[in-house]
């Protein structure tokens, strides 16, 4: 996958997170059995090199578990979570092994839950309102405390 709108759709599909990954599949209705796979690796994980690193390792779990365990006809995105770089190989296969059983499993009430499973909306970012970097009632604590010019 590499257009920016298949990683949409694929966000809006299954979720399995894992302590080294997140794995979003989400079945296509086009009728073609062909799976498709994706990789995303944010900048929180590291620099370019971890990143790449990061993405190569995903990209080995994919081509050695996708073709037998995957899902047919479905997205499939690996998105690279900060513990990744570190774990195992073959702890990271276990792991893919178990998420695609459960993505492959009937939803459960958790996964039918709109928002994000604490009952709140699910908003941009995951964050509610005026949890920004600036929002919320801290935003001009700094201001406060500061005395007024004199002249």
């Amino acid at each position: 996958m590499t257009r920016r709108r298949d990683f949409l759709a694929a966000n809006g599909g299954r979720r399995v997170a894992m302590p080294g990954f997140v794995l979003q599949v989400r079945p296509r209705d086009d009728g073609d059995a062909a799976m498709r796979v994706g990789f995303t690796v944010t900048k929180k994980i590291g620099n370019a090199v971890v990143r790449n690193r990061m993405k190569r390792r995903l990209r080995a779990l994919a081509r050695d578990l996708l073709p037998g365990k995957g899902i047919a006809g479905a997205d499939h995105v690996l998105i690279g979570r900060q513990g990744g770089i570190e774990r195992d190989y073959q702890a990271l296969t276990a792991e893919l092994l178990k998420a695609l059983i459960r993505a492959a499993s009937p939803e459960s009430p958790a996964d039918q839950r709109p928002g994000n499973g604490r009952g709140e909306p699910r908003t941009p970012h995951g964050r509610g309102k005026g949890r920004g970097p600036r929002g919320g009632a801290h935003r001009h604590a700094a201001e406060s405390s500061r005395e007024p010019a004199r002249s």
